[in-house]
């Protein structure tokens, strides 16, 4: 049967929008079942918490429950490598960190390209870190600590929870920028690191604010200064490396990633929610009381964060000669 040329392009069209139509609806159901947070670090870090926030205030939200499934392993690749895999459904999402940045470079190896192939969702979270030392060291501020290092070079140890870790490469940006000698001890784990330099057993850290405010308030640890370009709300006193080393900057950061190829619609949905959150007074006042900022963003935005952030550390890894265990 031949149908009259006007009905013809009707059907036509109305063929062409039911994909564009069916994604929509999909978006607008999603979520009909529980998604997944993947964290590629044990339980109790920072990924935890920021994944456990988010993740129940999405639950609260979208009437699914959003579940933290934490894949510890190859600082960080492992969980990470997870969600590549995973469908891209919007059912399976990443909680991305700073390392996901550093590992890009740090590993000559990876079976997958993080820029590539994690799709960003919204940013959650950023913060400085301390530069921490024991209250019984002389040191008590910046220059003190770039003079006693030039003035007793290889005498000045500087903990990390591991090579390669955020506080490693804040260490080592210092390192570059004031030419100063600090030897690198790393820890497996940020939680080991931290009690060493509590006893004293290692001078000098640079850690993140969410585990080491508790010390700093109870007078366990001198921080000597942030590494954010603005002070912390949480340590106003405490001035930021950059005031003595113009241009510093070594801020870590949190954010929600999805498999490439996650329908947009579904991005965007989560985009939304998570914003919500993140303006929301009870996060907001959360993040304040740990010195933590909100970080709101579009995906395209937070893809451009990530990126910048990616080719920041890439010169620093390169500069330091940094290679991981």
């Amino acid at each position: 049967m031949k149908l009259p040329r006007r009905q013809f392009l009707h059907l036509a069209a109305g063929a062409t929008a039911l994909p564009a139509m069916s994604r929509v609806a999909r978006a607008q159901a999603y979520p009909t079942r529980p998604v997944r947070i993947i964290v590629g670090y044990p339980p109790g870090g920072s990924g935890d918490f920021h994944a456990r926030l988010m993740g129940q205030w999405l639950s609260e939200r979208l009437g699914q429950q959003f579940i933290v499934e934490d894949r510890p392993g190859a600082g960080g690749n492992i969980g990470t490598e997870a969600v590549v895999r995973a469908p891209a459904d919007g059912y399976t999402l990443l909680l991305a960190l700073t390392p996901d940045a550093i590992n890009a470079t740090l590993y000559d190896r990876l079976n997958f390209n993080f820029i590539r192939d994690i799709a960003p969702v919204a940013g959650i979270a950023q913060g400085p870190q301390v530069m921490v030392v024991h209250p019984a060291h002389l040191t008590k501020t910046v220059p003190d600590i770039i003079f006693f290092a030039k003035a007793n070079p290889g005498k000045l140890n500087m903990a990390s929870g591991g090579i390669g870790t955020p506080g490693h490469v804040a260490g080592e940006l210092f390192k570059v920028m004031t030419g100063v000698n600090l030897v690198h001890v790393p820890y497996r784990g940020e939680g080991p690191a931290l009690t060493d330099a509590i006893s004293g057993q290692v001078q000098l850290m640079f850690v993140s604010v969410t585990p080491s405010l508790e010390f700093i308030r109870a007078g366990k640890l001198r921080a000597v200064a942030v590494s954010t370009v603005m002070r912390s709300p949480a340590l106003p006193d405490v001035p930021t490396i950059a005031e003595t080393v113009p241009g510093y900057e070594a801020n870590g950061w949190a954010g929600m990633g999805a498999p490439k190829g996650t329908p947009s619609e579904i991005i965007e949905k989560l985009n939304s929610h998570i914003n919500a959150g993140l303006v929301s007074p009870a996060i907001k006042a959360r993040y304040a009381d740990l010195g933590i900022t909100p970080l709101v963003l579009s995906p395209s935005e937070f893809g451009k964060f990530v990126a910048d952030d990616t080719q920041r550390w890439a010169r620093v890894i390169r500069a330091a000669n940094i290679k991981p265990e």
